[in-house]
C-alpha cells in the first residue's frame, strides 16, 4: 500500500497595491482560497522589494501605477533582473503578476518586457485570479483575453514607424515642455504640435504625455 502523496504547499504572495482599500480587498478574496497564502502586502515599490527580499514570495501580485516613487514596470524589473533576486526564492527569483486596470499596448508591452510572468485586468472573476497565481507559481503565462488579443494584433501587425518630426517632438516631451515650447523650438504651430501628439499616441498605444515618453523609451525611440 501506497502513502498519500504530500500536500503542496500553499503558493505564497505578496500583494503590491498602493490603494490600501483595494489590498484590503484582495486579502479578504484570498484568504477564501486555501491554495495561497498572503505573506505580505506593499504600498509602494521599493516596500515591495524590501518585503520580496525578506520574505520569499513564489509570486508578486503587481500593480503598474503606484503614485510616488517608482512604478510597478520598474520594481517588476528589479525583482526579476537584480542580481540579488536569485537568493530571494529557493527556485530564483519570484514570479510576477500584473494585476491593472490599464490595458494599453505600451503598458502591457512594458510589463512583458520588464520580466512579468502574467498580465490580468482587475475586472476578471475571483476564479481566474485564483487559476492566475498558481499558474505564475509555475511559471505559466496568464493573460487576460483583452490583453491577450492585443498581443497576437501587435505580433501579426507591428506597430507604424515614427516620422522623423514625431520623433522631434518626443524629444521635447521628454524634456518637460509644453505644447507653446515645443512649437517655438521647432519652429511650427501649436496646432500642429497637437496634431504630431494625437499621432504619436495612437503609434504607441498611450494616452498621455508622460505614458509617451515613457513608452518611446521602452522602444529605443528615445536614448
Amino acid at each position: 500500500m501506497t502513502d498519500p502523496p504530500a500536500e503542496r504547499r500553499p503558493v505564497r504572495l505578496l500583494v503590491c497595491d498602493d490603494h490600501a482599500v483595494v489590498r484590503a480587498g484582495l486579502l479578504a478574496l484570498l484568504d477564501s482560497e486555501p491554495g495561497i497564502e498572503v505573506v505580505g502586502q506593499a504600498g509602494t515599490g521599493e516596500e515591495a522589494l524590501a518585503l520580496a527580499a525578506r520574505l520569499a514570495p513564489d509570486v508578486v501580485l503587481m500593480d503598474l501605477q503606484l503614485g510616488e516613487g517608482i512604478d510597478g514596470v520598474e520594481t517588476t524589473r528589479r525583482l526579476t533582473t537584480a542580481p540579488a533576486a536569485a537568493s530571494v526564492t529557493a527556485s530564483g527569483s519570484p514570479h510576477v503578476l500584473v494585476l491593472t486596470t490599464y490595458d494599453t499596448d505600451a503598458d502591457i508591452t512594458r510589463a512583458i518586457e520588464a520580466g512579468a510572468t502574467g498580465y490580468l485586468l482587475k475586472a476578471e472573476r475571483p476564479e481566474e485570479l485564483f487559476a492566475a497565481i498558481h499558474a505564475a507559481a509555475r511559471g505559466r503565462t496568464t493573460l487576460s483575453p483583452p490583453v491577450a488579443g492585443r498581443v497576437m494584433a501587435n505580433m501579426r501587425t507591428p506597430p507604424p514607424a515614427l516620422t522623423g518630426r514625431e520623433r522631434d517632438i518626443l524629444g521635447q516631451l521628454a524634456r518637460g515642455l509644453g505644447n507653446r515650447d515645443i512649437a517655438r523650438a521647432l519652429f511650427i504651430s501649436e496646432a500642429t504640435v497637437k496634431t504630431h501628439l494625437g499621432r504619436i499616441y495612437d503609434k504607441l498605444g498611450v494616452d498621455t504625455r508622460a505614458g509617451a515618453v515613457a513608452a518611446a523609451k521602452e522602444r529605443r525611440v528615445l536614448p
